[in-house]
């Protein structure tokens, strides 16, 4: 009777679990994105991380989306590079939030010195080795960039460190591959080989990061991720590539280009 009884307990603690691993494992994780290379990812599990919040003046977020508190809560701000395009809401979203911020160890020196982000707040890593900034179940790996950083605070210019990319695996095993401001370079195949991106964020503006030419290039020789949303377009005069020259340019490649509009939310 004991046996049967024990074995009626762990079949319940076993049911249990499942019930509440299911939702986890059978949620996709949603992603928006606010223009330019700035996104909000909910993963899986129900954790939030924002990248490169350009947000209350990226002249293509949506007016009703410039308003930081309805970002919501934040778990982690992640900035591939200190230029303004791609930081210029970082401070007021981590103390809004108290949301963790990870970046360069240089640029994040910067912003503690100038009193941006509060040191308990501050991520500062390089790349390397993986980190778990928000524990068990995600994995953060800063990648290679080619371009520049640079920090400006009231009319001066600081470090901004290196540049990054960054590879983000949710809790179901899905790997996204934020490329940052980037052109092509040669280790986007170890990129592609060692993480096998389930989804690749490639910018395709030109001039100042990949044409639509370049950016094909990179995914159809290098990346092959089966998923690219193509983004760092549309937003200042310069950057002239559209997604539809990218798609032009893959060729025969087969993945799917996933062309979002500002504000959009979709879910991987």
């Amino acid at each position: 009777m004991l046996t049967k009884k024990i074995r009626a307990v762990a079949v319940g603690v076993l049911a249990s679990t499942a019930l509440l691993l299911a939702p986890v494992a059978s949620r996709a994780a949603e992603l928006l994105w606010y223009g330019q290379s700035a996104f909000r990812i909910t993963t899986p599990g129900g954790k939030v991380i924002v990248i490169d919040p350009f947000i209350t003046k990226n002249p293509v977020t949506p007016a009703d989306l410039k308003d930081l508190s309805k970002v919501g809560p934040v778990d982690l701000i992640l900035v591939t590079h200190g230029h303004f395009d791609h930081t210029a809401d970082v401070a007021a979203l981590a103390r809004m939030t108290g949301a963790k911020v990870a970046m360069n160890a240089d640029m994040g020196t910067v912003y503690q010195q100038l009193g941006l982000v509060p040191g308990d707040q501050l991520i500062r890593f390089n790349k390397g080795g993986p980190i778990q900034p928000l524990g068990d179940g995600i994995t953060v790996t800063m990648v290679h960039a080619e371009h520049s950083s640079t920090v400006v605070y009231e009319g001066k210019s600081h470090p901004g460190g290196e540049p990054c990319g960054y590879i983000v695996r949710m809790e179901d095993g899905k790997t996204f591959y934020h490329a940052g401001d980037t052109d092509v370079f040669g280790d986007m195949a170890w990129i592609g080989s060692y993480y096998h991106p389930d989804v690749a964020f490639l910018p395709v503006g030109g001039h100042f990061t990949m044409d639509p030419a370049h950016a094909a290039y990179a995914e159809r020789e290098l990346i092959k991720a089966p998923v690219v949303v193509p983004m760092h377009y549309g937003t200042f005069p310069p950057l002239k590539g559209t997604p539809e020259q990218f798609e032009q340019a893959l060729g025969g490649f087969e993945a799917e280009v996933v062309v979002m509009k500002p504000g959009e939310t979709r879910a991987f």
